[in-house]
């Protein structure tokens, strides 16, 4: 560096006693190749940027200079350690300015020669010497903050993706990925950032999704009609319903709702959703939990309920008509669902009939449900382990509560020979040698039932995954399950029927209970029904 032709610059009278002049000087350094203003110090020499006035210096270090405070006139300069621990001081004096600016001209130097571009201007924040020229070697550390003044592009390189500090602490602590032509901009004008998303392909989505797409094949991947999904999908719009945020658009509600009943409905893996409706894989998985959340929290109250008086009348009169069995309130049945096996409590998952049946282990869940004439359900329990037999799923259900409440006076609820008989179940004779009144009732008896064995039937053929083991968290699986019963109860009301390909014959294991009688009147009013329906010419011409 070399000097030449120095012009006095004017200083203000209070700041006369810090013996500091600014010169006007020539400079030819391996950076800088221009006329820069000078400021002066000691054995020091400090560049001004040619934009900045006199008032500028002022308000770089924030101070006022009509306001200027001496308290130090002393002609001797202090030493570097006095020095550097008034920096660290938050009320420093006027006599740290020159080596505040020190401080950020050797920082800027450095930041200079990695960079290898044009000077950039900064408005620093912090003030202290020791921690800014660590910090300069330093450039990962997220701690130090800085304003652009210029051009961005000149500081974060070509539009290639070059990487930098300052985008490298915006990424850190917006923990979010930006391109380079996205998050670069000129000074002044405000960049959106955006979030980085994998281009998947909707296609399909956006076929099914049109009003040209065919009624039948829109059935076919749904399991419901057009007319039946727009209904779901305005009952829940209130609970399933996002907002668009700065990053990315919020997944409508129609393919929300879409991806979780063909998921449903299919039994695939959320690979293949995440195929058929553009979305990925982990964003397949939350909003299939979220929808069936909603389902069960929205729909069930509406679609799945005990029937009051009115309704109740209605189901025993319709029961009477097919079975000539009087006030009959429900038929019982409890079906079995694969899951994989769990991590705690493995043993009492294992279903030990199913693995015998079909010679391959076997754990599952279960799922209890009573249903009306129409095979609709009025009361579900879901999720109790798959060792349990059928009338120890009973006694632990709310259905079983609320009966011993005296909550089911005067109504039978029909089971199979898996159940006990009590004051409020009727199953049939399980002797080995029946009399014809006896059999009369028990072809009644599974009359009813064949309609609670179609309902799960059309449950599990309507909605596949219930076929198939899940791979689904435990504790995920009885929302799961939930949500499919209400869909099942919506179809149903809405006579969405089921192609017949998609039958199937539902088996469960029916074990009979130790203690299979648990009530004597409950004994004798069945001997009176299976007489009344014998004499009475309702028992059929199979007895005869």
């Amino acid at each position: 560096m070399y000097i030449s032709n120095p012009t006095l610059i004017p200083i203000p009278d209070s700041l006369t006693p810090l013996k500091l002049f600014c010169v006007h000087i020539p400079v030819q350094t391996s950076f800088f190749t221009n006329n820069f203003p000078l400021l002066f110090h000691g054995n020091f020499f400090f560049p001004i940027v040619e934009d900045y006035s006199l008032s500028n210096l002022f308000s770089l270090i924030h101070l006022d200079p009509n306001s200027v405070s001496i308290t130090n006139t002393t002609n001797k300069r202090p030493g570097r350690d006095n020095f550097c621990n008034e920096l660290g001081n938050e009320s420093s004096s006027v006599q740290d300015l020159p080596s505040e600016i020190l401080g950020f001209d050797c920082q800027l130097e450095v930041q200079k020669a990695k960079q290898n571009v044009q000077p950039v201007r900064y408005i620093q924040q912090d003030s202290i010497l020791e921690s800014r020229i660590k910090q300069s070697h330093e450039m990962d550390e997220g701690e130090n903050y800085w304003n652009f003044d210029q051009n961005q592009d000149a500081f974060m390189g070509s539009s290639s993706g070059q990487s930098s500090f300052a985008e490298r602490s915006r990424s850190e602590s917006h923990d979010v990925m930006t391109t380079s032509d996205e998050s670069t901009g000129t000074a002044g004008s405000s960049s959106q950032r955006r979030l980085w998303v994998k281009n998947r392909s909707k296609a399909w989505w956006e076929q099914v999704n049109s009003p040209d797409f065919p009624e039948e094949d829109f059935k076919k991947a749904f399991r419901m009609s057009r007319a039946t999904f727009h209904m779901i999908c305005e009952e829940l719009e209130s609970v399933v319903t996002k907002k668009d945020t700065m990053l990315r658009l919020a997944i409508p509600v129609r393919q929300r709702v879409a991806a979780c009943i063909w998921r449903l409905a299919t039994g695939e893996a959320l690979r293949e959703v995440s195929k058929r409706f553009g979305l990925g894989i982990s964003t397949c998985h939350k909003l299939v939990l979220e929808v069936c959340s909603a389902i069960s929290s929205v729909l069930m109250p509406k679609f799945l309920q005990w029937p009051d008086e009115n309704r109740m009348e209605e189901i025993k009169r319709a029961f009477e008509f097919v079975s000539g069995i009087p006030n009959v309130g429900g038929a019982l049945y409890t079906t079995h669902v694969p899951i994989i096996a769990p991590k705690v409590n493995v043993a009492a998952y294992f279903n030990k009939r199913h693995t015998e049946r079909n010679q391959k282990t076997s754990y599952s869940i279960t799922v209890q449900g009573v249903v009306d004439p129409s095979g609709v359900f009025t009361d579900i329990s879901i999720g109790w382990p798959g060792s349990l037999t059928d009338d120890q799923v009973l006694e632990k259900s709310a259905l079983f509560q609320r009966a011993n409440q005296g909550s089911l006076k005067d109504v039978w609820v029909v089971g199979n020979s898996g159940y006990p008989l009590m004051d409020w179940v009727l199953v049939p004779y399980t002797y080995r040698n029946l009399t014809w009144t006896q059999h009369a009732l028990n072809e009644k008896i599974d009359e009813v039932q064949r309609v609670a064995k179609e309902s799960f039937m059309r449950l599990k053929a309507r909605w596949s995954c219930l076929q198939k083991r899940t791979d689904m968290k435990l504790e995920d699986v009885p929302v799961v399950l939930g949500a499919c019963c209400v869909l099942h109860n919506i179809c149903e009301m809405r006579n969405e029927g089921l192609n017949e390909d998609m039958r199937f014959n539902l088996f469960d294991d029916e074990i009979i209970p130790e203690n299979n009688v648990r009530s004597i009147n409950a004994m004798y009013t069945r001997d009176q029904i299976a007489h009344k329906l014998l004499h009475h010419n309702l028992a059929g011409r199979n007895v005869l």
